[in-house]
């Protein structure tokens, strides 16, 4: 059944070259794990030393997604948007934009999008509730992260 999907689906994209699909990932359930409370020291810069925000940290502990909008929502509230503070542990060469490709549930089409000028205040609105895996590339490093977006009440 799936030899004959794969052969269904190189079949299907033309130009007479062989396709090599990409390889699977497999959707992972949804490592969000928002703390609220201190930031690293790190990431304190322009904080209060009493700040207690709502953070996600990525996988490799690199960048620190700072929740303003807190709850992120999809479609966004129209009385406060998905503000997310990005900080880099790494150092950052000036004006490279942080990129971002993003997957619902870690899996299928991506939603790309980048804050330019690098990790710092940016607005990510997604198109569906759901968790979201971010893979995250600026200054020549790369790591991911996982955001749940919830639906308005």
């Amino acid at each position: 059944m799936a030899v004959a999907l794969l052969l269904a689906v190189a079949g299907c994209a033309g130009g007479g070259a062989p396709v090599t699909p990409a390889p699977s990932r497999a959707a992972a359930p949804c490592a969000s794990k928002v703390v609220q409370g201190e930031l690293p020291e790190w990431a304190r810069a322009g904080f209060s030393p009493d700040a207690a925000p709502h953070h996600v940290f990525s996988s490799r502990g690199d960048m620190v997604a700072v929740l303003f909008g807190y709850p992120l929502a999809s479609p966004p509230r129209p009385d406060r948007g998905n503000k997310i503070l990005w900080v880099s542990r790494l150092p950052l060469v000036p004006s490279d934009p942080l990129r971002i490709e993003a997957r619902l549930e870690g899996a299928g089409t991506p939603v790309r999008t980048k804050v330019s000028g690098g990790p710092g205040p940016s607005g990510i609105d997604l198109p569906r509730a759901g968790c979201w895996r971010l893979d995250l590339s600026w200054s020549s490093h790369t790591d991911s992260i996982d955001l749940e977006y919830v639906a308005p009440a």
